[in-house]
């Protein structure tokens, strides 16, 4: 993705914490499966470039999707962190039906790649 130097935080938390985090700085109700803080955004965008941000993940709601999708918990937890990992880097699939597909294809190619590692 041309940020071999780049930096993120990611947090692992259960559903409780994400809902808190949701209200708190998106204004929204109950837990979510991931939420991303890009670094790149706002007055300290510049202060390390090489910092994206960081993503936070509901493991309780990871679980239940992987169950409801017949896939292992690391399955799962890869496609969040990936998904998350996107929107650090400025890709948004709820911005319109062309950057829904140009970050489906982001993220096969992601996925592809940790297959492959």
């Amino acid at each position: 993705m041309g940020r071999p130097d780049a930096e993120l935080s990611i947090l692992v938390v259960d559903d409780g914490e994400i809902a808190e985090i949701n209200r708190q700085y998106l204004g929204r109700t109950g837990p979510t499966n991931v939420i991303s803080f890009p670094m790149n955004e706002g007055g300290f965008d510049d202060i390390n470039p090489d910092l994206l941000g960081d993503v936070v993940i509901s493991v309780d709601t990871a679980q239940r999707e992987a169950a409801d999708a017949g896939i292992g918990i690391t399955d799962r937890f890869d496609d969040l962190l990936i998904h998350g990992i996107l929107h650090l880097l400025g890709y948004d699939h709820e911005t319109g039906e062309e950057d829904e597909r140009i970050m489906a294809e982001k993220n096969a190619w992601l996925k592809d790649c940790l297959a492959k590692n």
